[in-house]
């Protein structure tokens, strides 16, 4: 009788197979790709956030998101299971919050990135547990601006742009076309809404979620009428 090759090694986190495969890592990161798409572009004048959100008539917009602060220079884009991500993010506000309280200074992206790394890297090691099924991408200024990803390995990596989710390829192969270092933070505002589009069609106010953190390091939400304006100007 023919036995496949992931037989019995995806019942298990702390199982490697012969082939030297985590089975339940791996479906995590399938859980992300059915993700709705979120990416980030950094460039000289800060970071920009930008994510597609749940639609649907009956569905409360205020209650779906997918960009969320952690510190007034921190923002977070999740593509994957949003839960999952909820429970990173409240995880990351408190580091932030007690790395002000132990050094009296903001925490850094780098650390905060690292951490949120450490904390995906332990779910993979013990039983009774499971992958976190997300994808994190972490923006901010400190020093300079900067963007950190997150896979449900615990892996960190530091991006000039990137994207996750559904349509990420087709995201981050129209990026490395058009992005460059020196555009504005409003250029890549229109970018990222471009890249939306490519994937998700037409889009709206209501269906993106868009926030930048500037040189001030001041992180802010955009709102529908400065999306709107956006929206003029992407073709």
């Amino acid at each position: 009788m023919f036995v496949p090759p992931s037989a019995g090694y995806d019942r298990a986190i702390t199982v490697f197979s012969p082939d030297g495969k985590l089975f339940q890592v791996q479906y995590a990161q399938e859980a992300v790709k059915r993700g709705l798409t979120a990416l980030g572009i950094k460039v000289k004048e800060g970071v920009v956030l930008a994510g597609e959100k749940k639609r649907g008539k009956l569905l409360e917009e205020v209650s779906i998101e997918k960009i969320f602060e952690i510190d007034e220079h921190i923002g977070v884009a999740a593509s994957g299971l949003i839960a999952d991500a909820r429970v990173l993010v409240e995880t990351a506000r408190l580091e932030a919050q007690l790395n002000r309280l132990r050094y009296q200074e903001p925490i850094s992206v780098a650390s905060l990135a690292k951490y949120i790394g450490d904390i995906k890297q332990l779910y993979t090691q013990h039983g009774g547990v499971r992958p976190f099924g997300v994808r994190l991408l972490i923006g901010g200024v400190d020093t300079s601006p900067q963007l950190y990803e997150t896979d449900p390995s615990g892996a960190v990596a530091s991006y000039r742009a990137h994207a996750v989710g559904a349509g990420a390829e087709t995201v981050i192969e129209m990026l490395e076309r058009t992005y460059q270092e020196e555009m504005s933070l409003n250029d890549a505002v229109v970018l990222a809404l471009k890249a939306l589009k490519l994937v998700g069609g037409e889009i709206t106010p209501e269906v993106v979620e868009v926030a930048v953190i500037p040189l001030s390091r001041k992180f802010r939400m955009l709102t529908k009428e400065e999306i709107s304006k956006y929206l003029e100007q992407v073709k």
